[in-house]
C-alpha cells in the first residue's frame, strides 16, 4: 500500500529536463514536488553576438518558459531550494534539503545537470555569453564564414572544433595539453588549412569590448593574441550527481548511466537531461528527456502499486 505521507515523485533540478518532467508528472495527477534552485537552468544563459538576431537561433526556450510559468502558478508543487542528501528509506527516498527540511517520495527523476569548467582568467567572466560560451553544439550554425577559437584538448573540444570547422571560415584550436589531439579525428582536423591548432597553449585573458573579441594564449616560450568572432570553452562538462553517486551507477565522466526509459540502475530513480550518459546538451533534446523519465516514472508507480 502507498505510503500517504510520502510524495509519488520528487523532481531535482528545473532546467528544461526537470520542469519538463515535473509538468508531465502533475499533469498525470501525481503528488510531485520539483527542488531546485532556480527555474530554467541553462536556458537562462543565451549567447549574444552583435552579427545575430534572436529569432535565428532555435532553442526550446518558448516551451521551457511555458512550463516555468506553469510551475511558477502551482507553488504547492516547487521548492526553490537545493537538495544536500538523497538516502534510501523504507517505500522510497528521502530528499534532504539545504534549509534542513526533509521530504520522501516512492521515485526520483535527476535532472539535475552539469556544468561547464571554467577558464578563470580576467575577462572571462565579463564576457560569458557575450561572444564567449561553453556549447558549440547550439551554436555552430551562427558562424558561417566566420573566425572561431576552441578551448580545450579533449573529445569534446575535437567534436566542436569539427563541427565549426563545416561552417566557419577559421578554426584555431587552443589545447593545454595534447590530450587526444593524436586521435583519429584531431589528426583530420590538423590537416585542414582552415583549421590552427596551438598544442602546449593556456589562455590567460579574455579580451573585447561590449563582447569579447580575443583570446590571448601562451606557450612555455610565446604568447598570441587570437582574433574571433565567438570563442568557444569546450572543456569537459561537470555532471551534478554528487547526491546520488552513492545509489546509482556512473559512467567513467561520472555521468549517471541510464537506458532508454531513463531509468537508473536503482529501482524508483529516473534521471533525465545533461547529467546522464544520454547525448543531450541540447534544449529540445533534455526536453524530450525529461518528458520520457516523467512517464516512465508514472508507469513505475502504477506497476507497484504506489498511486
Amino acid at each position: 500500500m502507498p505510503n500517504k505521507n510520502m510524495l509519488d515523485l520528487i523532481v531535482i533540478g528545473g532546467g528544461p529536463a526537470g520542469l519538463t518532467a515535473t509538468m508531465y508528472a502533475v499533469h498525470k495527477k501525481l503528488n510531485a514536488m520539483l527542488v531546485t534552485r532556480d527555474l530554467g537552468g541553462k536556458t537562462n544563459y543565451r549567447l549574444q553576438l552583435p552579427f545575430v538576431e534572436r529569432h535565428m537561433v532555435i532553442n526550446g526556450d518558448e516551451v521551457v518558459n511555458r512550463f516555468s510559468r506553469e510551475i511558477e502558478y502551482l507553488d504547492f508543487a516547487r521548492k526553490m531550494d537545493n537538495v544536500e542528501a538523497v538516502e534510501v528509506m523504507n517505500g522510497g527516498y528521502s530528499v534532504r534539503l539545504s534549509s534542513g527540511e526533509l521530504l520522501a517520495a516512492h521515485a526520483l527523476i535527476i535532472a539535475t545537470g552539469s556544468k561547464a569548467q571554467l577558464l578563470n582568467v580576467p575577462g572571462e567572466r565579463e564576457f560569458m555569453m557575450r561572444g564567449l560560451c561553453y556549447s558549440a553544439t547550439s551554436y555552430a550554425q551562427l558562424f558561417i564564414d566566420r573566425t572561431v577559437a576552441v578551448i580545450g584538448d579533449g573529445m569534446l573540444a575535437l567534436n566542436s572544433t569539427a563541427e565549426l570547422a563545416r561552417v566557419a571560415k577559421h578554426v584555431t584550436l587552443i589545447a593545454p595539453t595534447k590530450g587526444q589531439l593524436d586521435s583519429p579525428l584531431g589528426a583530420r582536423l590538423a590537416a585542414q588549412k582552415h583549421v590552427t591548432m596551438l598544442r602546449g597553449y593556456t589562455v590567460k585573458e579574455v579580451k573585447g569590448d561590449t563582447y569579447a573579441r580575443a583570446v590571448v594564449a601562451a606557450s612555455a616560450s610565446e604568447e598570441h593574441e587570437v582574433e574571433a568572432d565567438g570563442i568557444f570553452v569546450e572543456l569537459e562538462l561537470i555532471p551534478r550527481t554528487g547526491m546520488v553517486a552513492h545509489l546509482v551507477d556512473l559512467d567513467e565522466h561520472y555521468r549517471i548511466k541510464v537506458n532508454c526509459k531513463n531509468e537508473t540502475s536503482r529501482r524508483g530513480i529516473f534521471a533525465a537531461g545533461d547529467v546522464t550518459d544520454t547525448y543531450s546538451e541540447q534544449v529540445l533534446i533534455s526536453i524530450g528527456e525529461g518528458a520520457k523519465a516523467a512517464l516512465s516514472a508514472y508507469e513505475y508507480l502504477v506497476h507497484e502499486g504506489l498511486i
